[in-house]
């Protein structure tokens, strides 16, 4: 279930300075306004990124903005905001009549995007291998053990998807590059409805499958602080499951 979110409490208004009120100016009250609805906006795009990067929202699904601002207890501006950027970002699409739904990948696109990963979540993984610590490789391992346990018969789709999900980032994170982190959140609000659309579809291909195999290996290479081994082994991961997407044909042509 979505969590609600709630608009921050302004600051109670301090005096206004002898200017304000004039004409062109504004006062101490509409900027603390603005500051708190720039804010809410702000949220609301981030729980709706984090729907899209899970992939609680499948390729093609239409969305309600006012289910969406009811489901998180805000007004339909902010969501409106929310909407404009992620479909800025290609993460939602505004279609004829206003409507705004989950865009539907082509094989093209799908491919493009799956090469990119492979190079940017694979240097991802190769420095994350060089600077991770203990705690962190602690924290992937959890999240590893957390997937095999979702993955076994029988299998927890939704908890297979969080698992893997959490461990990716757990991973990312390790590299200590913020802005590295951003481009990756940034693929994942594209192919993740795709990805996880299909592991919810065939939860049985989970248990032993190649996202086992390959998290394993990851898992090794960041214990041996093994940089190439690190990106060979994401990279596997992320071929597998774009060449078992493609063999199902869920992509237009």
């Amino acid at each position: 279930m979505v969590a609600r979110v709630q608009p921050s409490v302004a600051p109670q208004s301090r005096p206004a300075s002898p200017g304000a009120g004039k004409a062109g100016e504004l006062s101490a009250l509409d900027e603390v306004g603005s500051l708190q609805h720039e804010t809410l906006g702000e949220r609301v795009t981030g729980e709706l990124r984090a729907l899209l990067i899970a992939g609680r929202l499948a390729p093609g699904e239409k969305l309600s903005l006012r289910r969406v601002a009811e489901a998180l207890g805000v007004s339909m501006m902010p969501v409106r905001e929310a909407v404009s950027r992620l479909a800025a970002d290609k993460a939602l699409e505004v279609l004829p009549g206003r409507a705004v739904r989950v865009p539907v990948l082509t094989l093209a696109q799908f491919r493009e995007l799956t090469r990119i990963r492979l190079v940017v979540e694979g240097f991802a993984a190769e420095e994350a291998a060089k600077a991770i610590t203990d705690a962190q490789i602690a924290a992937v391992a959890r999240h590893e053990a957390e997937f095999l346990a979702a993955a076994k018969d029988p299998p927890d789709p939704a908890a297979a998807v969080a698992a893997n999900r959490d461990l990716h980032f757990a991973l990312y994170e390790a590299a200590g590059m913020p802005s590295l982190i951003e481009m990756i959140s940034r693929l994942w609000l594209k192919v993740g409805p795709i990805l996880y659309l299909d592991m919810r579809h065939e939860p049985k291909r989970l248990d032993g499958g190649s996202a086992v195999v390959a998290h394993a290996q990851l898992l090794d290479a960041l214990r041996r602080r093994d940089p190439a081994a690190a990106r060979q082994a994401l990279i596997e991961d992320i071929s597998a499951a774009a060449e078992h997407i493609e063999r199902t044909a869920r992509l237009a042509e």
